[in-house]
């Protein structure tokens, strides 16, 4: 079964100075099955990271072995500071607005996002997105892979210490950032 979005935002390849980045953690990488176990954002002007978002968020299922091993995240975590889906969310885009959204390999988060907002909510996400892979994957065309670690290591940022939403929209802004370099 394909979802249609039709009010997902468009897009676009370009440098901004405002914007949101955004990251989410699942349960799985599908969006049928999976939940969002975590959302993360940085609210950015000028380029400068001005606010933090970030909530883990009680589920439905117990947290799998792997999503445990590549997260850190415990079912633990989520028992005590996980909190109501809903909430989040509307928290979530509440602290979005109407930004730009940045991310690594966006469409994914977008997509579970967007589901969640309209299954929960009877919402959309409408926000147009610049996606890093995408962008990376045009201006660094040597580049074998363009994983966020490939572009971490290339850019010789700090290494990520914890695959968690919150770091990964760190990183991933500073991978913007430079990235942006080259599309002026």
């Amino acid at each position: 079964m394909v979802r249609k979005r039709i009010y997902k935002g468009h897009s676009l390849v370009k440098d901004i100075d405002n914007y949101t980045v955004v990251d989410i953690e699942t349960t799985s990488l599908d969006s049928y099955k999976g939940e969002i176990l975590e959302i993360s954002a940085i609210k950015v002007r000028n380029k400068k990271e001005v606010g933090y978002f970030s909530e883990l968020i009680k589920i439905n299922n117990e947290v799998g072995y792997f999503t445990t091993r590549l997260t850190g995240i415990t079912n633990k975590m989520v028992e005590q500071e996980g909190k109501d889906l809903i909430y989040v969310l509307q928290e979530f885009q509440k602290f979005l607005g109407k930004d730009i959204i940045i991310g690594h390999n966006v469409n994914f988060d977008i997509d579970f996002i967007y589901d969640s907002m309209e299954d929960n909510l009877n919402e959309y996400l409408s926000n147009d997105y610049i996606d890093t892979l995408r962008i990376s994957r045009r201006v660094l065309p040597q580049l074998k892979h363009h994983k966020l670690d490939n572009l971490i290591d290339y850019f010789n940022l700090v290494k990520r210490n914890e695959h968690r939403a919150l770091n990964d929209c760190i990183l991933t802004n500073q991978v913007y950032i430079n990235l942006a370099n080259y599309l002026k």
